[in-house]
């Protein structure tokens, strides 16, 4: 009897958008402790496409060849993201069942670009927010979770009303970190281009400095965090902006964001409060990923592309 199959975003080679190829794979059988999600959303953000360029520079490129797979992507599939819809829960498997509307990750595992997905039932995944859209479910854990914690990790939740600039404020994940420094009652100055000028406002922010206009160092003040979205400044660089006890964290280096459930609920109870809007450039159906990817590649989206698994 023949497999059934499913179509799936595959990756053959490290290299451009064009070395994406769409394939029939078959569709995994969920083992006792997994659940199989049908998945209806997936985004394609700047983690994807430094995986299939392999984009790194120095050691992180070893690095990466070591976590990913030397010539290929291991995983075969690409995609970390998804939303959906449970379509088969194993025999052993208590917090979720058949029909329940979820979002997640699957980190380094891949696999997500693809019309369904296998994952462990106490893996990175969450019931979604009820009222998102799956697009926009799918739109928030990149951005978001990434926002969470580096911010954390510049103690945040430490700080009175801190003072934050966010440089790469429009991207996936600048969206959230204005967003996520809002709700912590942070006074947030957005780095951006005039062309991300009024989403930085709409998000949030309080003051914005055009980086095509201006040099965002030579900022009037001092800062409690200073958070580099996009990875492309430096501590160094951002030093005289920073209060004798600022922190500086970065998107770049070996610091790689942890992921949680936790996260995830977390970013539900803020979209279901309104709290937190879901920020998405484009969606293209799955079969245009190679737009998609190279899109992405451009470096001028802002927010989160989306693919379109499945209606």
């Amino acid at each position: 009897m023949k497999a059934k199959t499913m179509k799936a975003v595959v990756c053959p080679k490290y290299g451009p958008p064009e070395v994406l190829q769409i394939q029939e794979v078959p569709i995994p059988t969920p083992k006792d402790k997994e659940i199989l999600v049908k998945v209806l959303a997936s985004p394609v953000n700047t983690a994807d496409t430094r995986i299939r360029g392999l984009a790194v520079q120095g050691p992180l490129r070893l690095v990466m060849r070591f976590a990913m797979g030397f010539t290929k992507p291991r995983a075969g599939i690409l995609g970390t993201i998804f939303s959906g819809v449970i379509a088969q829960v194993g025999k052993e498997v208590s917090q979720f069942k058949v029909g329940d509307e979820v979002y997640g990750t699957t980190g380094f595992t891949l696999k997500t670009n693809a019309e369904f997905v296998i994952v462990a039932e106490k893996g990175i995944i969450a019931y979604k927010p009820s009222n998102a859209s799956f697009a926009e479910a799918a739109a928030l854990p990149f951005g978001g979770q990434t926002a969470i914690y580096f911010l954390e990790k510049a103690k945040i939740k430490e700080k009175n009303h801190p003072e934050v600039l966010i440089y790469g404020a429009t991207g996936a994940v600048g969206c959230a970190a204005i967003q996520i420094a809002k709700y912590h009652q942070a006074k947030v100055t957005a780095v951006c281009s005039t062309r991300g000028a009024a989403l930085a406002k709409e998000l949030g922010s309080d003051e914005i400095i055009l980086y095509d206009k201006e040099d965002f160092t030579q900022a009037p003040k001092k800062f409690d965090i200073i958070f580099d979205a996009v990875g492309k400044t430096s501590k160094k660089m951002c030093k005289p902006l920073l209060k004798e006890d600022g922190r500086f964290v970065t998107v770049e280096g070996m610091d790689v964001a942890s992921e949680s459930t936790a996260q995830l609920a977390f970013l539900r109870k803020l979209f279901e409060a309104e709290k937190y809007k879901a920020v998405i450039d484009k969606v293209y159906p799955m079969e245009e990923v190679i737009a998609a990817h190279t899109y992405v590649d451009t470096g001028r989206k802002k927010g989160n592309v989306v693919l379109k698994i499945a209606d």
